[in-house]
């Protein structure tokens, strides 16, 4: 690595917090040698309140781009210079690109949702979706879901900052894909959740829930859950949250978050450099590094 990197390495960084369980980097810096490309990629440990100076520290640093994830989608789009079209529908972004100072804000976190889920064998056209959470990758994945032909999506979300989030994303859906339906609901109501996966083919996890240091906890009753139904998690550290491992115990199809990171990854990975992302070299050797661990172990 100090042989690569020089006094011309462009810098790619992640904002948001905790980072220290990212995937990114090792998945973007891979990438990045594979290809020959002079860029090193890191992650900062940023709270919402902290991202005015982070993006200035941008500007300042001549950062060339950076991912920005929970919990700082939303209020990261307030502060760039511009919004692609789908990042103002949805009022987050997850990428920013900086073009000798201007700030252009990007959305791939629904697109790299829906590629996962169609990776699994699963197309979200004409099904109903359960979706818990409300911030910036969950509207992203409720939107994008939407415009690939969902029929219905059900938001669960705590009584919080958030909830409005949900039903303004209700009202932008409602403008966008009229046909639709979309209800929103809050957590405390389990009748309701319980409910609504009932008749839902697919549950997604879109809330820190599952994550480090929330890891072993899942907002999903295993009762709930059933067989032919399709659970997702947008969580990706651990590999496979609570909700994942419940799912598989029933013989669910699930569709984990490491796949939407890397999926989402690919498409911004396109907006930082122009070229594809490597994902199936990435893959491989991301299989090669998990027997090594479990070989050394």
């Amino acid at each position: 690595m100090e042989k690569r990197i020089s006094g011309t390495t462009g810098l790619f960084i992640l904002l948001g917090s905790p980072v220290g369980h990212s995937g990114s980097p090792a998945m973007y810096n891979f990438s990045f040698q594979k290809q020959g490309l002079d860029y090193a990629y890191m992650a900062f440990d940023v709270k919402k309140e902290q991202m005015p100076q982070a993006i200035d520290a941008l500007r300042l640093f001549k950062v060339r781009g950076s991912n920005v994830t929970m919990p700082c989608k939303s209020v990261a789009a307030t502060l760039v210079d511009d919004l692609s079209p789908a990042a103002k529908i949805i009022g987050a972004i997850n990428v920013i690109v900086n073009d000798n100072g201007k700030l252009t804000g990007h959305i791939t976190d629904g697109i790299g949702f829906v590629r996962n889920l169609k990776e699994n064998g699963v197309d979200v056209s004409g099904k109903k979706l359960v979706v818990l959470g409300a911030g910036g990758a969950a509207t992203a994945l409720q939107v994008q879901c939407a415009l690939d032909g969902a029929k219905e999506i059900s938001i669960f979300n705590r009584d919080d900052e958030f909830y409005k989030n949900a039903e303004k994303t209700k009202e932008k859906i409602g403008e966008a894909k009229p046909e639709v339906k979309v209800n929103v609901y809050t957590l405390d109501d389990q009748a309701k959740l319980k409910s609504e996966i009932s008749q839902a083919d697919i549950l997604v996890n879109a809330t820190v829930v599952g994550m480090k240091p929330l890891d072993g906890q899942s907002l999903v009753d295993k009762k709930y859950l059933r067989p032919d139904l399709v659970v997702a998690d947008t969580v990706y550290n651990p590999l496979k949250t609570k909700l994942i491992e419940d799912a598989e115990d029933l013989g669910c199809t699930v569709a984990p978050g490491k796949g939407m990171l890397l999926w989402q990854g690919a498409a911004a990975y396109g907006l930082f450099t122009g070229k594809e992302m490597p994902t199936a070299e990435y893959q491989a050797y991301e299989k090669h590094q998990a027997k090594k661990t479990v070989k050394e172990g």
